[in-house]
């Protein structure tokens, strides 16, 4: 097939969730099919990030990034009826290049990252087959983070919110296919009305392989980890939620047993406002280390702390953490995304005391954490390799057609 790939995002440098999927499956896809992409790129991306990506594709066009957080945003989702998020992903620049790259060649099938991509598709391109794949469900994500924030801000949260499943159901039904990336999106888009496919994110079982687990133990500090993209707020959140109320109740539960226990905050630009949250020194945030790659600290890492309450979809850290044997503890969400077994692929609480009661069991017992490390890695080989992701991918286009 010839397919047309629109993002918000270039998938290269491997830095977040949504540019190790993209660009993942553009290389399992690259080999049947030919894919120009055009996508937005930000001021720290450049030719080689570009070079990197245009070795899988047939064509990379580029169009800048516009900024977000402006005064002419805000006003227009403020005095409209289309969200802050929508209103930042409006790019004319986008529209023409979709517009040239279609008076120039025929596609079979149009690629869509996200539902506030589609708007920039020009009319008449919504006659060739359309697949939107949704990383999220945008409106879910922004409610969880309205109930934690401050009650003055709440209702203005709620309007914006309103807006985003307005504007995301509607792109839905615009779709030729629908595309969720796990079983609980798809619930909520079949609540819609939809009939959604479900594509799971994957990991690259090569690059991701198997630690030693007797060094694991051998190990005079051992860390647990907790590592990720501080732009979003799922990640702000879960680290707070770590700092605030799960490591003081493992540090009192586990006495002897996490007194060589570190918790290991990794990630770019850690906010200062995380930083402040506590001055243990048994915490420390690592900036440095993210530029090692993620097998590296997973291999280092005793075991993932890894509590998401805000988002849906399957998490690429919990996936590649397990895809390298190093244990997750993790909540409900994200144990149910993956389809994993809690106490046989993964550990699982729902509260800080069930989530640090279940972080010291894997310092106590080593041979529930041989188990766990042994099936989880299992478990991701079966379900979760890019190759059988790619697959999926292109039974939806086929049915697309």
């Amino acid at each position: 097939m010839n397919i047309l790939m629109l993002s918000s995002y270039l998938p290269y440098p491997l830095h977040s969730g949504g540019q190790v999927r993209l660009y993942n499956l553009i290389k399992e896809l690259s080999s049947k099919h030919d894919i120009t992409l055009i996508c937005e790129i930000r001021p720290h991306q450049n030719d080689s990030d570009i070079a990197a990506v245009a070795k899988i594709c047939k064509k990379v066009i580029t169009v800048p990034r516009r900024k977000q957080w402006s005064i002419k945003n805000i006003v227009k989702s403020a005095t409209t009826a289309h969200s802050f998020l929508f209103t930042g992903h409006l790019n004319q620049e986008m529209t023409q290049s979709i517009l040239e790259a279609t008076s120039k060649e025929s596609f079979d099938l149009i690629h869509v990252e996200t539902f506030y991509v589609m708007q920039n598709l020009p009319a008449f391109t919504k006659r060739i087959p359309i697949v939107l794949v949704e990383h999220n469900i945008e409106y879910k994500v922004y409610e969880k983070f309205r109930q934690q924030a401050p009650l003055l801000t709440r209702p203005l949260f709620a309007i914006d919110i309103a807006k985003i499943k307005k504007e995301e159901e509607y792109f839905w039904k615009k779709a030729t296919r629908l595309v969720a990336v796990s079983e609980e999106d798809k619930k909520v888009m079949e609540q819609a009305g939809m009939k959604p496919l479900v594509v799971s994110n994957g990991v690259n079982l090569d690059e991701f392989r198997p630690k030693d687990i007797q060094k694991s133990f051998a190990d005079s500090e051992k860390k647990l980890l907790f590592m990720g993209d501080f732009r979003w707020i799922q990640n702000k959140d879960s680290v707070e939620f770590i700092i605030k109320e799960i490591w003081p109740i493992i540090r009192g539960k586990g006495k002897g047993e996490s007194a060589n226990l570190k918790l290991w905050i990794v990630g770019r630009n850690i906010p200062e406002s995380i930083k402040q949250l506590t001055n243990d020194p048994d915490i420390f945030f690592d900036e440095q280390s993210s530029e090692k790659t993620a097998p590296e600290l997973f291999h280092d890492a005793y075991a993932l702390l890894a509590p998401i309450r805000v988002g849906g979809g399957t998490s690429y850290k919990i996936i590649e953490s397990m895809a390298c044997g190093t244990p997750v503890i993790t909540m409900p969400l994200s144990a149910m995304a993956l389809q994993a077994k809690e106490g046989k692929h993964l550990l699982v609480g729902k509260t800080p005391d069930e989530l640090a009661e279940k972080t010291v069991q894997l310092l106590t017992d080593k041979k529930l954490y041989e188990a766990i490390s042994k099936k989880g890695r299992e478990h991701i080989e079966e379900k979760y390799s890019w190759k059988e992701i790619g697959k999926e991918l292109e039974k939806v286009y086929e049915s697309a057609v």
